[in-house]
């Protein structure tokens, strides 16, 4: 009894001083609420994704998340209307999850899915029938809205070519010729290639710590609308695929080997899958849609890193001096086919405004491919091969190269030494980079 009073006796001094016996369950903070609201529209987001890529082969690139969510969306796959109401459910949802509540690194988060959202809304809108304007889908989809030069701009630029390629006559064939001096004979590529690809590989591991483990396979392929391509496999793992349907030109080992490797997609998702799917639990970023605004990060900083890993004229130098050997060329003309090359870079966006033209009706497909050949000095067949692409893929055509553009004055801006701008592009292929933030 007394061992009763005396428990009685202490439950009524907590009492008396205001404690309770039990101490309640705390309630979650705002912040906590707003974080796993963006956990659950990153699994929703997902879903969608991929039940969208079952509506549309090749819309989702990757993907290398929980297996359960790959089955269901193979199972049973919702209609494209009811993607498109959970796709507007979902940016709803986002769009009440409070900034105020969120780190800086959630609100970037944030911004992110809010950019990935809106693309899935304009492509399954394009999927269900709506038409667009080259501009109002490139900036659905990619999240930048393309300025179109018209073609007169770019007469300047051909003009200066003019003198530097020989001879008289049309151009796109004077080039196309000189070019042709410049192909890797076919039982070459291989080597020529592996040595570009781990040259861009050694340059890049001099600024960047890859993980543990990455890897890529090399596979040569014909019959694509593309010249290469990276698929992701997930656990820092890449099947690189060259396309040898036309002829490959010996500048193109550093740029394949740089921009589908190091420090290209293959650096660029390897990164994302170590510090955001794994790091952070992002689940989100195990999953790429190809028409999104990650596309325009990925496609322009692939672009930018071949001049980061070899700017001025330090590509040339390493052709001649390493690759034009394993080819079988002439090293002594290397100079002469890299300013030819500089020149060209200079006509990259007057593809935006023909891929317009073209998919608004306004040009034929031979005079696409006319077009291509006249001021992108495309030979026929690589015009040709443009086309393609662009009816298979579309406004995507900008991310090359109004993203590289973007990429590069985001990158110089942090500074002028080589240590500051692959800094800069570490942090642009290893956080959620919106094209938003690429103008900062």
């Amino acid at each position: 009894m007394k061992r009763r009073h005396a428990v009685l006796a202490t439950a009524a001094v907590v009492l008396l001083l205001g404690a309770p016996a039990f101490a309640a369950p705390a309630s979650p903070t705002p912040a906590a609420v707003a974080s796993a609201s963006l956990d659950q529209i990153a699994v929703d987001y997902v879903k969608l994704t991929l039940e969208a890529g079952e509506r549309e082969p090749g819309y989702v690139d990757a993907y290398y998340g929980p297996r359960e969510y790959l089955t269901v969306a193979k199972t049973a796959p919702r209609p494209v209307f009811m993607l498109r109401k959970e796709a507007d459910r979902l940016r709803k949802l986002l769009a009440k999850v409070a900034d105020k509540d969120l780190s800086p690194d959630l609100r970037r988060r944030k911004l992110f899915l809010a950019g990935q959202l809106k693309a899935a809304q304009t492509r399954l809108a394009m999927l269900a029938g709506d038409k667009f304007s080259f501009q109002d889908e490139a900036e659905g989809l990619f999240g930048v809205r393309p300025v179109l030069k018209p073609l007169k701009s770019y007469d300047p630029i051909l003009a200066r070519i003019d003198k530097l390629v020989p001879g008289k006559g049309d151009l796109a064939a004077r080039v196309d010729a000189l070019q042709n001096r410049y192909v890797i004979p076919t039982d070459k590529v291989e080597a020529v290639m592996r040595a570009g690809i781990a040259a861009c590989k050694a340059k890049t591991e001099e600024h960047i710590k890859l993980p543990a483990g990455e890897r890529f396979d090399l596979e040569f392929v014909t019959k694509k609308p593309w010249s290469g391509y990276n698929w992701y496999k997930g656990d820092a793992h890449s099947l690189i695929q060259i396309n040898t349907d036309l002829p490959i030109y010996i500048s193109r080992a550093l740029d394949l080997g740089c921009h589908e490797g190091y420090p290209g997609h293959h650096v660029l998702n390897s990164l994302l899958e170590e510090k955001l799917t794994k790091g952070k639990g992002w689940v989100e970023f195990s999953v790429y849609p190809l028409f999104s605004p990650q596309s325009f990060i990925a496609e322009g900083s692939a672009n930018f890193g071949i001049e980061l890993a070899f700017p001025g004229q330090a590509k040339t130098a390493f052709e001649r001096d390493k690759l034009y050997a394993l080819a079988g060329l002439d090293p002594k003309t290397a100079e002469v086919y890299g300013q030819l090359q500089d020149a060209k870079a200079a006509l990259a966006s007057a593809s935006n405004t023909i891929a317009a033209d073209y998919l608004a009706g306004k040009l034929t497909k031979d005079q696409a491919v006319q077009l291509l050949m006249k001021y992108s000095l495309y030979s026929r067949g690589g015009a040709e091969k443009r086309v393609s692409f662009i009816e298979t893929y579309r406004s995507y055509v900008i991310n090359y190269n109004i993203g590289q553009d973007m990429v590069r004055d985001h990158v110089y801006r942090a500074g002028k030494s080589e240590a500051a701008r692959w800094k800069a592009m570490e942090h642009v292929i290893s956080e959620p980079t919106t094209p938003a933030d690429l103008r900062k």
